[in-house]
């Protein structure tokens, strides 16, 4: 079957607007539920990341509260435990996207920092655009199309029908007063055509290539998505 490459942020921390450092990382269910679905259908994931370094998991999103429970909580750990791909990353620079039919960007407040003014990341994104190849990204992954920038300065998903975590979601969260952006704002200022749906429900936007989800709740539907166009 197929590689499917997985871009995943390098950073453990996020800065906030008065200088203090967040921890974060990847948001667990948005890597494991696209990679569960994934493997089961009999494709191969490689993971890349900024510099190669081992993605770290926002604790945050191994809480109980946020996986239905312990038992959740504890299955999703263990999940995350039994993914080798997670512990011996590419380094995005060197990655070649001839060698994947798909590319997939999960979120966690990680690509605020570092994807969204990773260039390796930008150029990678604009080629993966180009190629027509299937793109997923979700939640705070977005971010990452922050950079993805072509060579006339105008951003590559400019007049894309795409969603990401919206500013609702982070109010909710208790984030929008102390975050340096909003990744709402930033994506409609890029020139994206942002389709909004209800906080924390299941929101996947289709245009051409690019499939989006708003939150962690949409990263099982779109790989669900994605699935759908690699056969």
């Amino acid at each position: 079957m197929a590689k499917i490459l997985f871009v995943m942020t390098g950073a453990d921390q996020w800065t906030l607007a008065d200088g203090t450092r967040h921890p974060t990382g990847f948001w667990a269910e948005e890597a494991v539920a696209p990679y569960e679905a994934f493997t089961a259908a009999g494709h191969e994931i490689v993971v890349a990341t900024p510099g190669g370094v081992v993605p770290t998991v926002d604790q945050a999103s191994l809480a109980p509260e946020v996986n239905g429970g312990p038992d959740g909580a504890d299955k999703i750990a263990n999940i995350l435990t039994s993914i080798t791909e997670l512990r011996r990353p590419l380094k995005l620079d060197e990655v070649d996207l001839a060698d994947y039919a798909a590319v997939f960007y999960p979120g966690g407040h990680g690509p605020m920092e570092d994807l969204s003014v990773n260039a390796d990341s930008g150029r990678l994104l604009t080629l993966a655009l180009e190629s027509g190849k299937p793109l997923g990204v979700v939640c705070h992954g977005p971010a990452a199309l922050l950079a993805a920038a072509k060579a006339d300065g105008t951003n590559a998903f400019a007049g894309y029908r795409l969603t990401g975590f919206t500013n609702a979601e982070e109010a909710q969260a208790g984030f929008a007063d102390k975050a340096k952006w909003l990744l709402q704002d930033r994506l409609v200022e890029l020139g994206a055509d942002f389709q909004e749906g209800e906080p924390w429900a299941p929101n996947v936007v289709v245009d051409r290539s690019l499939v989006t989800g708003q939150n962690p709740a949409s990263a099982a539907p779109l790989a669900v998505e994605i699935l759908k166009t690699l056969g």
